[in-house]
């Protein structure tokens, strides 16, 4: 493990010990915040679910209430009527042989891929590209659709995108440090929320298991589940 930061240090003197509810949790993150630039705030859930098991793969996408406080770049495959729409939604790049072929070179510098319905025969093969970088569009996060242009504003608004982990945990971005308390309460508790209500019919213990909040330079906080 490498060496820790001194603001690192004095942070983890500060980390609770114990669970706390989660406007308690936000709080104590916060306290965290001496750096210079605009942390990330992300939460990790712990679930109990089989991520071998088909029917135990969790996976899905939610507007969360106050957005991230990023800027997501949204590329989009579609033609015609559904090209315009996704231009007019604010996509960053909309394409179809063009952008699949700046894709198979290697680009990527995008955080969603969105893909019309009549693109995927275009879109499949760049699924060894996409697939490991998880870009790849899917019908079950709502990223394959009819709709480019409404899941093109969603992401814009501050869609976030999630799938469970090798280990069963399920990760994602909930916003920033600067954002107000009750703000990020709102947006965690959304996602949790959302996440506790994806819970598989098969599964017969502990659902979640453990919940933590964390940004991108600072210790994480556990909460109360």
């Amino acid at each position: 493990m490498g060496k820790k930061s001194k603001r690192y240090r004095a942070a983890l003197e500060k980390q609770p010990a114990n669970t706390l509810p989660l406007d308690e949790a936000v709080t104590a993150l916060k306290s965290y915040d001496s750096t210079k630039f605009d942390q990330t705030v992300e939460i990790h859930m712990r679930l109990g679910v089989d991520p071998n098991q088909a029917d135990q793969i969790i996976r899905g996408s939610l507007v969360l209430p106050h957005g991230i406080g990023k800027q997501q770049r949204v590329v989009v495959f579609a033609k015609g009527d559904a090209a315009t729409a996704a231009q007019e939604a604010g996509a960053d790049e909309v394409g179809q042989e063009d952008l699949a072929k700046k894709i198979k070179d290697g680009w990527t510098d995008f955080d969603v891929c969105i893909a019309a319905p009549d693109m995927m025969g275009l879109v499949g093969p760049l699924g060894r590209v996409l697939g490991p970088r998880g870009l790849m569009p899917s019908p079950r996060a709502g990223t394959v659709t009819p709709d480019v242009g409404k899941v093109v504003g969603e992401y814009k608004a501050g869609k976030v995108e999630f799938r469970n982990d090798k280990g069963g945990n399920v990760h994602a971005m909930v916003g920033k440090m600067s954002f107000e308390a009750d703000k990020l309460v709102d947006n965690i508790n959304a996602f949790i929320q959302f996440v506790d209500g994806l819970k598989p019919q098969t599964i017969k213990g502990t659902y979640v298991k453990g919940v933590a909040i964390c940004a991108t330079m600072s210790p994480s906080v556990r909460v109360t589940c």
